[in-house]
Order: structure tokens, then C-alpha cells, then sequence
């Protein structure tokens, strides 16, 4: 009896397991098929286009690559501004192109696939200058934060900042950083790029050659060991330097950046009397220099909304000063 269950179980089982496969093979099948006629479609989309369609195309891109190249622009020593970084070229990736435009299966419209040329002469090629601006080609903007005082109205500054979706750079007193780490920390944590502004605000103009570089070695040295900053940019107190600054700081690695606009905050003028400032100066490249005050604090979403208005992307000083293009859908935004 025993044996007699065994087989009647094993024959159960064959049978729902022949069930289960004639249900499901119609679906299995279905599926391969589909794979295989996806593949078929892909290789028919290809072996639609004829060799001379393929070649009209590749002549068709080539011509208007020739069109299209944006010859890079080399950094260079203005009279008045100093160091102005270069701006890289554009030129179409023909063979990219060719290969995307194939790939959907028309000749039209050209998928085109571009790629930016980099300058032979670049920002750090000319050496200790002191910059003021960006590339004038460039229509982007910079907002410099300096940092040596203010904390009460820092929270506001960052929580326009974080409204409007722009990063600026907030360049650090030594001092006042190692007072004050965790609010650091706060403005990195918030994706704003930090750098250095010296020590302890003094007249770098003034300083011994040897005092200069403490000023700005104490400082770089709390930025890698208190943020884990890998900086590049110093910017004088006061803006007053001499040749021996900006030597010093390009020894440490760091090039000095002034500003192109000063808000001049620190005078308590008006926040309308700001906004109309930067508005009326507002130009590609441009730095703008601001710090932690009430007036500062009450013009910044004016400042920043009068500068999109006017079509400038807004970025960090890295972002403003290097040669990197400014993507398509950035410049063409409202």
C-alpha cells in the first residue's frame, strides 16, 4: 500500500509539471522571439542605411564640424586685469557623431557629439599674476564670501544660498576657522568651496617675506587638517598685496584672486544700493566680493536673481576661473 501512494505521488507530480510547462511555454517562446526580433530590427536599422547613405553622412558631418569649430582661447597677461584664464574650444567628435547617428537609425537629424579643445596656454602657464576676472567668453559669475567676522548672519547667507541652488566660495580667516570648525564644516557640508583668506587679516603688503608665508601656511595647514581641503585660491585681506604675496602664496601651490566687484559691504550701504551696483556692473567672469554683513545678508537673493535674470550662470571661483565651457543647457536657461 505503502509503495502503491509513492507512485501515485510521483505520477501527480509528472503531471503537474506538464501542466505547468505547456502554460508557460506559449510566454517563454514569446519572449524569444521578441529578443529575436529586436535584434533583427537593430541589424535592419543599419543594413537600411546604404554605403552611400553612410557616406553622404560622414561628408555631411565632416562639413559642418568645419562650421561648428570654436578655436580654444589661450590665457593671457591684460594690463589692467592681470591674469585672465583661457576658455577651452569646441570641435564635433566626427567619429561619435557618425557612430550615434547611425545608431538611430536616420541620417537626420545629425546626433551630434562635440568635445572641447583645451588652450595651449594655460591659467597656471603665466606664472605668480594676480587675478581679477574670468574669461570674458565665459558668461559666468563668481560670489566671494570672506570670512573673518559675522557669524550671526552666516545661517540666512547659506539658507539663500541653498534656495537659489548657488555654490560660492568662502574664503577662510585662519583665525576665525580654528575658533570656529563646526561652522566650517556647516558651509563645506553645504557644497560651497572653501579657500584661503590668511591668517589673522593683516596688510600682506606690509608683512616680511617670511611672515607673509606663515600667514598663509597657518591657514592652509587648519583648511587640510580641520576640512580636508585641497585648495588652490588665496585671497589677500583687503585686497592689498605686492609681487613677494603672490609669490609666496603660488610657492604653497595657490594662486591670489581679487574681485571684480566689491560690494563693499562692510560700509552698511543699502540692499537696494547692492543689488543696483552689481546689476548695473555685472559682466562675463565677473568675481564678486562680499562678506558675512546685514546688507550682504538682505541683497543676496536680489544680487543672485538680478544675475540669472541677466543670463549668467553662477558658480565657484573654481568653477568661474577654470577653461571649462559652460555646459549647453546651462547657457541656455532663463
Amino acid at each position: 500500500m505503502q509503495m502503491r501512494n509513492k507512485i501515485i505521488a510521483l505520477c501527480a507530480s509528472f503531471i503537474v509539471l506538464f501542466v505547468f510547462i505547456r502554460l508557460n511555454v506559449g510566454g517563454v517562446m514569446n519572449y524569444i522571439e521578441a529578443v529575436k526580433g529586436q535584434e533583427s530590427v537593430e541589424a535592419g536599422t543599419e543594413a537600411a542605411l546604404s554605403d552611400q547613405d553612410k557616406a553622404t553622412l560622414r561628408e555631411t558631418i565632416e562639413a559642418a564640424a568645419q562650421q561648428q569649430y570654436i578655436e580654444p582661447i589661450d590665457a593671457r597677461i591684460d594690463r589692467v586685469w592681470k591674469a585672465i584664464p583661457g576658455y577651452n574650444g569646441l570641435e564635433v567628435d566626427v567619429e561619435k557623431t557618425f557612430q550615434q547617428t547611425i545608431a538611430s537609425g536616420k541620417t537626420s537629424p545629425i546626433q551630434f557629439v562635440y568635445k572641447e579643445i583645451p588652450p595651449k596656454i594655460s591659467l597656471r602657464d603665466l606664472g605668480p599674476w594676480p587675478i581679477y576676472k574670468g574669461n570674458p567668453n565665459k558668461k559666468m559669475i563668481a560670489i566671494m564670501v570672506n570670512v573673518a567676522w559675522g557669524n550671526e548672519y552666516l545661517p540666512a547667507i547659506l539658507n539663500t544660498f541653498d534656495k537659489e541652488n548657488v555654490k560660492a566660495t568662502f574664503f577662510l580667516d585662519g583665525s576665525w576657522l580654528k575658533k570656529y570648525p563646526d561652522v566650517a564644516k556647516q558651509i563645506q557640508e553645504r557644497g560651497h568651496e572653501i579657500s584661503n583668506h590668511a591668517y589673522s587679516h593683516p596688510d600682506m603688503k606690509t608683512l616680511s617675506r617670511q611672515n607673509a608665508y606663515t600667514q598663509i601656511s597657518r591657514t592652509e595647514d587648519l583648511l587640510k587638517g580641520t576640512l580636508g581641503v585641497q585648495n588652490k585660491w588665496f585671497a589677500p585681506p583687503s585686497g592689498s598685496y605686492n609681487q613677494m604675496t603672490v609669490q609666496v602664496a603660488e610657492e604653497q601651490g595657490l594662486m591670489t584672486v581679487l574681485w571684480t566687484i566689491d560690494t563693499v559691504d562692510w560700509r552698511k550701504p543699502s540692499p537696494d544700493w547692492i543689488i543696483q551696483k552689481i546689476s548695473s556692473k555685472l559682466e562675463p567672469g565677473a568675481l564678486i566680493l562680499m562678506h558675512p554683513t546685514s546688507s550682504s545678508r538682505d541683497a543676496l537673493l536680489g544680487m543672485i536673481r538680478e544675475a540669472k535674470r541677466q543670463g549668467y550662470a553662477l558658480g565657484t571661483v573654481s568653477e568661474t576661473l577654470s577653461s571649462d565651457r559652460i555646459p549647453a543647457a546651462v547657457e541656455q536657461a532663463p
